[in-house]
């Protein structure tokens, strides 16, 4: 008996679990939905071939080549000494104006200035540029989900507050018509009643269009329907605000530092690089002068050497790329001075309003509970026919106004402390 109870409990327990829905699983399972997601898997994807693509800088190059030629005039003997090898049984048809050859290339970097580092450093702060800027439209995403969740949660607690009154309503309503058919109050007073309830009533119907409409919204957002899930109103939190961890700062700290690693790019490609090389090609004619002047045929050949290159353009270059760099610089550093600013402006602007909300809140109770008595006096007062029934229509309109006040005061608490936590993303 005792285990059924528990897996009883356990099960009843998992699905209120199930019908719950925080603020936290909702922008989580819009983050997740939107679109702007797939950009990781690119960028990581782009980030991997950028590497690999300076990785590449240290891989022996090898071409394969072939050429036939033909050059109006070619290297020959002097027509004296030609004649003496001719008369010693030599035969020197010279080298041939028609000119064939298939080579291989080697070419194998030794030393690049630091250029392949510096394009990976490049390549690494391009990537974490990139996806801080998916994080940045991905974390604008939380307010948009804050203002519906949030105004959800508004509607649902006015739509309590006008349940009420129509119970009110409902009940005042039975009161009269006891009293109309008592004598004592008259047709006109059931009909000021049944007004006000025919205008709740549209009122109720306007609350929950309002509602289809956010939660159609949010369903979007979310990808998935809200189903018969409830919203849970979350609990009131206090936030530093010592620190600012907003991607935007971190964006622009990302753009800095890929600056200099465009600088050391710079500093890189100014520097003369060495390579060893070598060739090895099959034709005429050869290395071998002297054997491509006596005999036509085809020869192996090889040669290899060591070369320094050095791009002396790119140092005349070098102060005006250093100072657009800087340029840009100072106006990143710039940027990110004006975004803290402003960004500490709106926090400070953010408590002051959560302090005056409070302050609010701490008499709307009262107001609420004088509210409702004064309603109950003036139900009685009705009954002995004291007031008439527009003062007590009035009487319970002001209740409601109150509650309905004092529920904004507890949403927009709510929404305060949460967008100060948005703010300096904690």
């Amino acid at each position: 008996m005792k285990r059924m109870l528990i897996m009883t409990a356990g099960l009843l327990m998992s699905l209120t679990a199930h019908a719950q829905l925080t603020l936290e699983e909702c922008i989580s399972k819009s983050k997740a939905h939107y679109p702007e997601v797939a950009q990781y898997d690119l960028i990581d994807a782009s980030e991997h071939y950028n590497l690999d693509a300076a990785s590449r800088g240290w891989i022996p190059q090898i071409t394969l080549s072939g050429q036939a030629t033909w050059q109006s005039a070619v290297a020959s003997f002097p027509d004296q000494l030609k004649g003496m090898l001719e008369a010693q049984g030599m035969d020197i048809p010279g080298i041939a104006q028609d000119q064939y050859k298939v080579a291989v290339d080697v070419s194998q970097t030794i030393w690049d200035g630091g250029v392949s580092a510096a394009q990976k450093k490049v390549a690494a702060a391009e990537a974490t540029e990139q996806r801080l800027s998916s994080d940045v439209s991905i974390y604008a995403l939380q307010e948009r989900i804050s203002g519906l969740f949030f105004g959800i949660l508004l509607l649902d607690q006015n739509y309590e507050a006008l349940v009420s009154r129509k119970e009110l309503l409902d009940a005042n309503l039975s009161r009269l018509e006891t009293l109309r058919r008592e004598g004592v109050a008259l047709a006109s007073d059931l009909d000021l009643v049944r007004v006000e309830q025919l205008s709740l009533g549209q009122q109720m119907e306007q609350n929950r269009s309002s509602r289809a409409n956010y939660v159609a919204m949010l369903t979007i957002f979310m990808g998935e329907d809200l189903g018969d899930r409830y919203l849970v109103k979350p609990q009131q939190i206090i936030v530093p605000t010592g620190v600012n961890n907003r991607p935007e700062l971190q964006l622009l700290d990302a753009k800095i530092a890929g600056l200099d690693a465009r600088k050391a790019l710079l500093d890189a490609s100014v520097t003369p690089k060495i390579n060893f090389f070598a060739q090895g090609y099959y034709g005429n004619p050869g290395l071998d002068m002297f054997q491509a002047m006596t005999s036509r045929d085809w020869t192996w050949n090889a040669y290899l050497g060591v070369r320094m290159q050095w791009n002396v353009n790119a140092i005349f270059n070098r102060k005006a790329d250093l100072r657009h760099l800087e340029m840009t610089r100072g106006m990143l550093v710039n940027q990110r001075e004006v975004f803290s600013f402003n960004s500490s402006l709106q926090t400070t602007q953010q408590t002051s309003e959560i302090q005056r909300i409070q302050s609010a809140l701490q008499s709307d109770e009262e107001i609420v509970l004088l509210r409702g008595r004064i309603r109950q006096t003036a139900e009685s007062q009705r009954e002995k026919g004291v007031i008439d029934t527009a003062t007590l229509l009035q009487r319970i309109t002001e209740e409601s106004l109150a509650v309905t006040a004092r529920n904004a005061h507890e949403i927009e608490l709510l929404k305060a402390m949460y967008d100060l936590k948005f703010q300096v993303n904690q």
